[in-house]
């Protein structure tokens, strides 16, 4: 499984930034604006909450594991593959609800002496917040998951460069 870089998740926020910024000044010249709904930040903060507690617990299980505890509870491999998937999946995802908020928001400053539409640009600067939290949750459990590195696998190199 590979990981998740960081350059693929900033290109695909920046890129749904500027096309939803994009997408906001024309659908503002043709009509009304859609809303940013206030379920946006706390869904997104929710799935935050998720990761990180998984993240935690697969922590707990693996630190107890490695110590050979008598009371530990393996973790099986599967299921964390199944959570690094979620959470890859999940920061994807975020990264492009956080750019297409981020970029809406970014239209809605020009209107903050509107009540309704400052209020839109807080849901959605809340939603880019919550958006990089799920992202960094992934970040860590992807982190928490990762198997250590193979010594014989060092050693091979190092010996045949010798």
């Amino acid at each position: 499984m590979k990981e998740l870089r960081i350059r693929v998740l900033v290109g695909v926020f920046v890129v749904a930034g500027v096309l939803s910024w994009a997408g906001a000044r024309l659908w503002n010249a043709v009509g009304t604006l859609p809303r940013v709904p206030l379920a946006a930040p706390i869904v997104l903060a929710l799935i935050a909450v998720v990761l990180l507690a998984t993240a935690v617990s697969l922590r707990a299980r693996l630190k107890a594991q490695r110590e050979r505890r008598p009371e530990a509870k393996g973790v099986d491999p599967l299921m964390a593959a199944r959570a690094v998937v979620f959470g890859q999946a999940s920061a994807l995802v975020a990264a492009l609800v956080a750019g297409m908020y981020g970029g809406t928001g970014v239209f809605l400053l020009e209107f903050l002496d509107i009540p309704t539409r400052r209020d839109q640009a807080i849901y959605a600067g809340f939603s880019v917040l919550a958006g990089i939290a799920v992202i960094a949750a992934a970040l860590f459990l992807e982190r928490v998951c990762k198997l250590p590195e193979d010594d014989d696998d060092h050693n091979k190199g190092a010996a045949s460069a010798a």
